[in-house]
């Protein structure tokens, strides 16, 4: 699955034009919490998470993070879409809770990148 498609399938909104949206994304975690994604994420994954602050851009940037996914419609303040967009890293917003992006994505990855 490519970002372009996980960004139609959720309907979100891309916060770092001029990104590549066609690069393919076929591992997935979701967290809140930047000591877990620093623990458990596996580089090349998609970070879903609710928070919007540069800790995510900084800790994405740290464990090569393909792309992040802020949930519940929340946006960052222009210096952490400066700092993402500095790092080239894609950052989409979508008002889907973090249940429902991750229920959306997954079905499309295969089972032992879920």
């Amino acid at each position: 699955m490519t970002l372009r498609e996980i960004q139609a399938s959720l309907s979100g909104e891309l916060l770092t034009p001029g990104v590549n949206l066609d690069i393919e994304c076929p591992k997935l975690f979701a967290s809140d919490l930047m000591s877990d994604v620093l623990a458990f994420i596996q580089p090349g994954s998609v970070l879903i998470t609710g928070l919007a602050n540069a800790h995510v851009v900084r800790t994405s940037v740290l464990v090569n993070v393909k792309a992040v996914i802020i949930v519940q419609g929340k946006r960052p303040d222009v210096t952490v879409i400066d700092e993402a967009r500095e790092n080239n890293l894609p950052v989409i917003s979508t008002r889907c809770s973090m249940f429902d992006a991750c229920s959306r994505i997954s079905r499309f990855l295969p089972e032992e990148n879920r």
